[in-house]
């Protein structure tokens, strides 16, 4: 970067990424406080595979993604809790963590549902470190998560350094990297394929070139990147650097949505899989008009059990073009049902379904079809969704249409180790004795 420090300057911003740590297994330790020092896993839904884990669980060789079955062993030796995945409890935590976050700086980018850039703007560069170990103490004792603090001139580099808080007990939870001797030493210790915005299949191409580190890519010329890696790779190189570059994307529409799941029992039954692919279509439409967008084009896929070597194995998708743009639950769902009949065969047991909207463009610049027939219709269609959308505010699914499962299409899902929604049902608040 030269010779200047990364210093919060006069007009330049700090970012803080606030990351809360193995958030799943955190917020089943919140309520059930046994479970501290165990080690832990938390499965995806259905009981498929491991998608949280404890320190002590990570140290016991399980890998995110490891089917359960090959773990159960361990939980019938008693050498390993696991938990059902619990996304009302952890939802609602997440959004007390976030609040707390919101009242103590100006400005907060929420990430992912356990990620969060602080924007430190206005705030004296000598006040951040107290700033920081105040919310890591605060947000420990007010909800009881663990959480670690990277700041750092760019996210890119504040994603470092919030690994580093993580990693190192030293820093007490919030690690800064201020200096350019400090980020050369985070740059020298970080492997390439834990850099930010690098990526499962980037990195092998990397390491062909023979980057290991952050460090290896940072003392390539520009020119070399930019040649080898595109502007993707330059946008990397300069975050690395200290120049910040990857701005916030407020307004940026989704490419896709996709709404999927794994059965809980294999599915051979045309009507019980047509029920399944209308939830998910329906569920697709109304997040398509939480984002003020529409989707050009449905896709539906089925999946048979790839674990069963013994059972005919069949993974069909279908895509069908919309003439018009559309995000009403009526259209989206009809089209995923038209793609679905088109790969439907009876001779297959199916163990997941999905629906996958694409085309994504903003729902108030749908370009209108010359060829268009339908457009009372589907303006009848919108106001009806719209309808639909008021009346199941509360989560409760009370309307829907009547290719749809009655009640939630969550129902079903095998979750035989989830704990209580201690924390948003007065049926299972914690009890005390």
């Amino acid at each position: 970067m030269g010779s200047s420090d990364l210093r919060d300057q006069e007009g330049e911003i700090m970012y803080a990424l606030v990351d809360c740590n193995n958030f799943f297994v955190s917020c089943e330790r919140v309520f059930q406080p046994q479970l501290e020092g165990k080690a832990v896993v938390v499965l995806s839904n259905n009981d498929g595979c491991v998608v949280a884990r404890s320190n002590e669980s990570k140290a016991m060789g399980i890998r995110m993604g490891t089917p359960f079955f090959k773990v159960k062993h361990f939980v019938e030796n008693g050498d390993l809790e696991v938990r059902s995945s619990n996304y009302a409890l952890y939802g609602d935590l997440s959004g007390r963590v976030m609040s707390i976050l919101a009242e103590a700086v100006p400005h907060i980018e929420i990430y992912s549902i356990d990620e969060a850039y602080l924007h430190l703007d206005g705030i004296r560069h000598e006040a951040i470190p107290g700033l920081c170990h105040d919310l890591v103490a605060r947000i420990r004792k007010w909800v009881g998560i663990p959480v670690s603090i990277g700041v750092a001139p760019t996210k890119t580099l504040a994603k470092i350094a919030s690994h580093f808080a993580k990693t190192y007990p030293g820093y007490r939870g919030m690690c800064m990297m201020d200096s350019d001797a400090k980020r050369l030493k985070a740059l020298e210790l970080t492997p390439i394929e834990d850099v930010w915005g690098v990526g499962r299949k980037l990195a092998p191409r990397m390491q062909s070139c023979g980057i290991r580190t952050a460090l290896d890519y940072v003392n390539r010329p520009k020119t070399w990147v930019n040649a080898n890696f595109n502007l993707p790779g330059v946008r990397t190189w300069e975050e690395l650097h200290g120049h910040a570059c990857v701005e916030e994307e407020r307004d940026e529409r989704r490419k896709s949505i996709c709404t999927s799941r794994s059965f809980a029992e294999m599915i051979s039954d045309e009507e019980e899989l047509c029920l399944r692919v209308s939830d998910f279509a329906a569920s697709c439409a109304h997040k398509l008009r939480e984002e003020g967008s529409a989707a050009g084009e449905v896709t539906t896929f089925l999946y048979t059990n790839r674990f069963r070597e013994d059972m005919k194995q069949y993974f069909p998708s279908a895509t069908v073009r919309l003439p018009v743009a559309a995000n009403s639950t009526h259209e989206i769902v009809g089209t995923a049902l038209r793609a679905f009949r088109t790969i439907f065969r009876p001779e297959y047991m199916y163990k997941k379904a999905g629906v996958i909207v694409s085309g994504i463009v903003p729902s108030d610049a749908v370009q209108s079809s010359l060829f268009d027939t339908d457009e009372v219709l589907r303006d009848r269609q919108e106001k009806l969704s719209k309808v639909m959308d008021v009346v199941n505010s509360g989560g409760n699914s009370l309307l829907r249409l009547a290719s749809q499962r009655s009640g939630h299409y969550a129902d079903g899902i095998r979750s035989e180790y989830r704990s209580r929604l201690y924390s948003t049902s007065l049926d299972d608040i914690i009890e005390v004795y």
